[in-house]
């Protein structure tokens, strides 16, 4: 670590990084355990395929069970993405940006737009499930009838997860426009949070 480093992370309070590395935690756990989602989604497939055209005798609730599994899969993953900067940006301009630049940019984009429009969503998203699992909800898109407000609890499940790295972020991106330093590389938060 340089000098320059070293001067910057002193800048940064240990309950602040302790956060930051937390909250990163959080959403690295939730996006490995969603990762497995993938097995019995694929393992659904296969059956079907297997008992369609080896048997000629399709089911009727693999298709469910596989879009079930992915669009948990892809909710829960979210936060998991957003933690690793994964998540789809406009890059023709912030590529070319300092450090500082590109925090600010992202300051604003978290308190005009990411954390209201979250906020809203969770509220809106948490209702849905309640609703749900008060009727105790099964789909009617199905010959089967599946229940389906489990499925739907990984709504507000996906906008509380990325709440919180809604929050790491914004702590990031404070001590990145401070110090025009990157403090928290995702590889390093990744090797430390399987290294605990």
């Amino acid at each position: 670590m340089s000098t320059t480093e070293n001067c910057a992370t002193s800048q940064v309070p240990p309950l602040a990084d302790k956060t930051v590395k937390r909250l990163d935690g959080i959403s690295i756990f939730f996006g490995k355990a969603a990762s497995w989602l993938a097995v019995p989604m694929m393992l659904s497939l296969i059956y079907e395929v297997f008992m369609r055209y080896v048997f000629d005798s399709p089911t009727i609730w693999s298709m469910d069970i596989s879009i079930m599994l992915f669009g948990l899969h892809f909710m829960v993953g979210s936060a998991y993405c957003l933690q690793a900067g994964q998540h789809i940006r406009t890059d023709f301009f912030y590529h070319h940006w300092s450090v500082r630049t590109k925090a600010a940019a992202d300051l604003l984009n978290l308190v005009l737009l990411f954390f209201p429009a979250h906020i809203v969503f969770l509220v809106v998203g948490w209702d849905y499930f309640c609703k749900s699992y008060a009727q105790n909800e099964v789909s009617v898109a199905s010959p089967w009838m599946p229940v389906i407000w489990p499925v739907k609890f990984g709504i507000p499940l996906c906008v509380a997860l990325t709440l919180l790295q809604g929050a790491s972020e914004l702590v990031k991106n404070v001590y990145r426009w401070k110090t025009g330093l990157d403090l928290w590389p995702v590889l390093e938060i990744v090797e430390d949070v399987d290294s605990e």
